[in-house]
This record gives C-alpha cells, structure tokens and sequence, in this order.
C-alpha cells in the first residue's frame, strides 16, 4: 500500500480515484495484516466499529459539494490515553480503566471531527503515558501489550506513544495523535523515524487527556511528512476554556501551519548546536554533522557550540514537580470524568495494581505511583521551590538566554540514539536524547529524520522558544526536502552483523 500524503489523498478523492470509505477499508486489512497477524507490531489498541460508516457520511459530505478542510476524510489514529465519546474506551493502556468509555470527546478530537478526519482507532501506549515505573520497559501495557518497532522486531519503539509512531510509520494510517511530557513524541518519533511535533504548552488544549503534569503534558501530531504534522496540527490548535493555558497568553493563532513551509527556509537562518546532547554515540554525532554541512549549504550560519547549560540542573526539579503535579491532576481526572465504579484515586489505583499484579505488573512494578502518592499538595513549598527552578533554568537561563544572546531561530540537537533491545529483565537502555528542556519550559521541538544506524532511524530535532513552531516548521521543511532521509521499514526480526 502505498504511503499518502494528506495532499495526495485529497488529489485522488477530487479526482474521484479514492474515497474515504476505501481508504478506511485498506487500512483496516492493513492493520489486520501487519499490526494483528504478522510481523505483528501491535500498535493498535482498539479498532473504532463505525469508522467506516463515518467514513461513509465524510463521503457523502463531498458528494454534496461539502469539503470541511484538508483533513475531510483523512483517517487519524489517537494514543489510548485521550478521551474519545464514541464506542471506544480510554484507558491509558492500563487494566484498571478497562471498560472506560468516556462522556465526551477530548477537545482536540472534537476538533479533529469538525475538521471531517475520521478517527480510525486507538494506539497502544506505555501503560500510564510511562509514569508507573523506575523500571518500565517503553510501548508496554497491561491492556494492549508490547509494542514493536517496525524497522527492526526485536527493539523497543520507544513511549510514551509508541503505538502512534509505529502505527504511522507501518503505513496502518496516514497521521496520529501523541502526547508528551517529556520526549513522548520526540523519542517514539525519531526512533520511528517520522516527524514528531510537541507543541508550546498553550497552543493545544489538554482537555480529555489522561494527565501527568499539567505544566509539561501536551498532544501534538505525529506523521510521515513535516506537511502532514502541519495539517494535523492546524486543526487541533485553539483557545479552550476547559485548559486555562491556552488563553492566558495574548497570541493569534495561525489557522493554516503549512503557510510556513518554505523549502528555502534555512537562508540566512541562525542555527545554534547544542554540543552538550552530543558524545552518546559516535555514529549519532557523525550524522549531525552532515545535518549541519547541509544545512549551511542550504544558507544557514551556524552558531557552534551553543550549549543549554542548564540541562543537567533540571533533572531533579523536573522530577520532583512530576511527582506532585501527576498525584494532584490524576485525582482531579478521575473524579471528574470516571464513574465510580472504577479507581477513583491515585491510591485506589496502585490498591488495584496490587490486586491484579500477575496481569498488571509481570515486569515491572508501580515506584512511581507510591512516590507520587506520598506527596502533599501543590502548596508545598517544596513544590513550589522546584517548579519555580524548572521554569527558571528551562526558560530565562535556559532557552531563551541562549536564543536571546545569539539571535538564534533555533537550536539543533540529536533527538536520541538507535532503539535498544526489548528488555523486561532490565528495562528500558537509555540511548540519549534532548526533549527536557522544551520539555520542562513547555516550548516548541519538532524532530524529522536524520540517518539510519545500521538499520534504525535516529532523528534531529529544532527546538524554539514558547509558540515558535512557524519558524521550527519552516526550517524543518527545509531541512526534509533537501535531505528526503526517510525510508519505510522492511519489519526485520533482529540485527545480525
């Protein structure tokens, strides 16, 4: 089957070569093939039973001279950790909300709706958006099992939304929803090698999402092409009166991201390097250095280094913020939007955990979640003493310093190193990767491919400043059609030097 873009599709349905129906229909046989039988990479959590009746509906839509935008008729999959008001359930991947179907849609999948997309299914996940365990092995779950990467069997996808990369990447759908708080669309992304956007916090309404953090949670579009990511993004963007962050910063919003798609994007743009991401992996850094070469002959002047020298300080903070904000905004989600025959709180969740363990927790086990339950409140001045650290070293000392002092468009790091071997003995290997500081400072990365390393993708990522993503957009397509890096995996077992 061959890998459509949004612009290809919309060019057969016009043409009356294709409808959505059909295109729903192949996708299913797809995903019954490669994600269900074999090679079996299950990133599928549930397939939506109306999808293609809405599909249908799309159709008739168009019959009637209806177009809704772009995405009308476009098949999109959604991480099982956002809410979807339909026949679906939300579970996080976890057996304790199992038989959960939400009440109503998150806000971005009622946007994606209105758009005319057809919500095609849910993707598996590491159980919890990967905030269970010290020890967890990534694209895990208790509902939906393991996981796999496409381009080589046996190595992790990484996550939180693995299923979302590795379903786009196998071709069972054209883009999906991730969320991430910090590298879950960045990481799954570049090891699967597509384009990940995480968005500035503000710019994409967390309403209906499974939280972490509501300082560092957001969902942000994950495809094949950094137009596709575009498009997507597009419709999921806006102001929403549910999630107080998206209206508490003055900005105009684009309607239309791909406006910013420039191929000639990198003139005259300043680049910096962040060289501290850097000495993880030689072959990594030998790709970012051909990265950089071409981007200077496509007109960019680099600034090298240009380190984020607070990287290192914000791990502790970071983590302890977590800790605080995952206890406090998992209980005000469960209260809210879980009827009550179902946990109802962070504690009644690890009582469950402890009482389905065999099912629940045959490798790893829920330190996290105690952790997390043995804080106090967020008007604990411990709490309020890391979060004003993360924002201070993320933002004014971190990011914006670095961009400010070097007129910088952007700064360029390495994503992350190759996937690692499945592992439930040990867990996950970490390989590297440079997400936390738009992470914890809640501001724009997008990460397109890069190379491969003998047979696995590793990918490059442009990190900005808060509601930086035009420029990001303008520079990663620019660096994508000049490279054209990306390559469809071939479902190889194992490595075999």
């Amino acid at each position: 089957m061959i890998e459509y873009t949004i612009s290809e599709v919309h060019k057969l349905m016009e043409a009356g070569k294709l409808t959505a129906k059909s295109l729903v229909r192949n996708y299913i046989k797809r995903i019954n093939k490669i994600d269900k039988a074999g090679p079996k990479i299950n990133s599928i959590i549930e397939l939506n039973p109306d999808a293609l009746q809405i599909a249908e509906n799309i159709d008739d839509e168009r019959k009637n001279h209806k177009v809704r935008g772009p995405l009308h008729g476009i098949p999109i999959l959604i991480k099982d950790n956002i809410s979807s008001a339909d026949k679906m359930m939300t579970t996080a991947g976890s057996l304790a909300l199992e038989g959960y179907k939400a009440a109503q849609d998150a806000f971005i999948v009622r946007k994606l709706r209105e758009a005319g997309a057809v919500i095609l299914d849910k993707t598996n996940l590491s159980e919890w958006a990967n905030f269970r365990s010290t020890r967890s092995t990534s694209g895990w779950s208790s509902r939906g099992g393991q996981t796999l990467n496409p381009y080589v069997l046996d190595r992790n996808p990484c996550g939180s939304s693995s299923g979302s990369a590795a379903a786009v990447t196998a071709n069972l759908c054209i883009g999906t929803i991730g969320t991430e708080t910090d590298g879950s669309i960045i990481c799954p992304s570049q090891i699967n090698s597509i384009v990940g956007i995480k968005p500035s916090i503000g710019l994409v309404s967390r309403m209906g999402i499974i939280p972490i953090s509501h300082n560092q949670d957001t969902a942000g579009p994950m495809a094949r092409t950094v137009e596709d990511a575009a498009i997507i993004l597009s419709a999921i963007v806006g102001a929403d009166t549910e999630d107080p962050s998206t209206i508490k910063h003055n900005i105009e919003i684009p309607s239309d991201y791909t406006e910013f798609l420039d191929i000639n994007g990198l003139v005259e743009a300043r680049i910096g390097v962040a060289r501290n991401f850097f000495g993880r992996n030689e072959y990594v850094d030998q790709l970012m250095e051909k990265a950089m070469k071409k981007m200077k002959e496509l007109g960019a002047t680099i600034i090298d280094p240009s380190d984020i020298t607070t990287v290192n300080d914000l791990h502790e903070p970071e983590y302890e913020v977590l800790l605080y904000d995952f206890k406090h905004d998992m209980n005000e989600f469960l209260k809210n939007n879980v009827p009550d025959d179902f946990p109802q709180t962070l504690n009644e969740l690890i009582q469950f955990n402890n009482r389905y363990k065999e099912k629940i927790m045959p490798y790893f086990g829920q330190e996290i979640f105690k952790m997390s339950e043995e804080k106090g409140p967020l008007s604990d001045e411990e709490y309020k003493t890391a979060l004003e650290k993360c924002q201070r070293l993320s933002r004014e000392e971190g990011i914006d310093k670095l961009i400010n002092e070097n007129q910088l468009d952007a700064i360029i790091a390495p994503s992350g190193g190759p996937a690692w071997i499945i592992d439930y003995i040990n867990g996950d290997h970490s390989t590297g990767g440079s997400s936390s500081p738009s992470a914890v400072s809640g501001y724009s990365n997008i990460t397109v491919p890069m190379g491969y390393i003998f047979g696995l993708p590793v990918g490059i990522s442009f990190i900005g400043g808060l509601f930086q993503e035009p420029v990001l957009l303008k520079l990663a397509y620019a660096f994508e059609q000049a490279t054209k890096i990306r390559k469809p995996p071939k479902f190889q077992k194992t490595i075999i030097f």
